[in-house]
């Protein structure tokens, strides 16, 4: 049978084609879901994408973090679903307090678009066990509000429970307190990132292919559940 993977679409994201399309290439089922439903479709695990829900006029993912489908993805992941935001998914994890910290405006308060060296620290989470632990990778990242903020208490918990997945290389491109690019909870199950692995899942559109292990990862960890 094969897995399936929703892909939540907001007003005014953007990047749910592309993240679906991931999905398919990585051999998973791609399932669209809509903000107002409350039914997940039998889905497996959620991926939150990027874009600019209900055009981020509050904070960023304030607004989306209550739609419908956010009430029934915050009881799944709490029981342990795998859910990924990607992006402005990102900011509503850390706004449905998913995930603790927020997403800032970016420190040098322009707009930032560039292929970006990233260091996986964490290779244990549902959506990282096909990379290594120390592993460089390559993938676009795309923010004006990307700076993961958190006071120094949360900070010091990430790092000593290993809950920064992957960190900044070659500069830090929006002012992230300790070059966090992203985090996860404490069960490893939901994974909040800034950068775009799925715009770097095949050569013909991607600087790399280095991004599609986040989408084959959550496939083998729940065929193997």
């Amino acid at each position: 049978m094969t897995t399936r993977i929703g892909v939540v679409t907001f007003p005014g994201s953007l990047d749910d084609a592309d993240a679906l399309r991931a999905v398919r290439i990585a051999g998973g089922e791609p399932v669209t879901l809509w903000h107002r439903d409350t039914d997940l479709h039998q889905v497996d695990a959620v991926v939150l994408p990027g874009g600019f829900s209900y055009g981020d006029y509050l904070r960023c993912g304030a607004i989306a973090r209550f739609s419908p489908v956010m009430g029934t993805v915050i009881e799944q992941a709490r029981a342990g679903m795998p859910v990924l935001g990607i992006c402005n998914g990102f900011q509503v994890l850390c706004e449905s307090h998913l995930l603790p910290g927020a997403l800032t405006r970016n420190d040098h308060l322009h707009f930032v678009c560039r292929d970006q060296r990233l260091t996986v620290e964490n290779a244990d989470t549902a959506w990282t066990r096909d990379y290594s632990a120390g592993q460089e990778i390559t993938v676009p990242l795309k923010n004006g509000e990307g700076g993961y903020v958190a006071d120094e208490r949360t900070l010091d918990e990430l790092e000593a429970e290993g809950r920064v997945v992957v960190r900044y290389l070659d500069g830090n491109p929006n002012g992230s307190r300790r070059d966090i690019a992203g985090i996860t909870n404490a069960a490893g199950n939901v994974v909040g990132l800034m950068p775009h692995p799925e715009h770097a899942v095949e050569t013909l559109t991607g600087p790399t292919t280095e991004g599609l292990p986040f989408f084959t990862s959550v496939l083998k960890q729940l065929v193997n559940a």
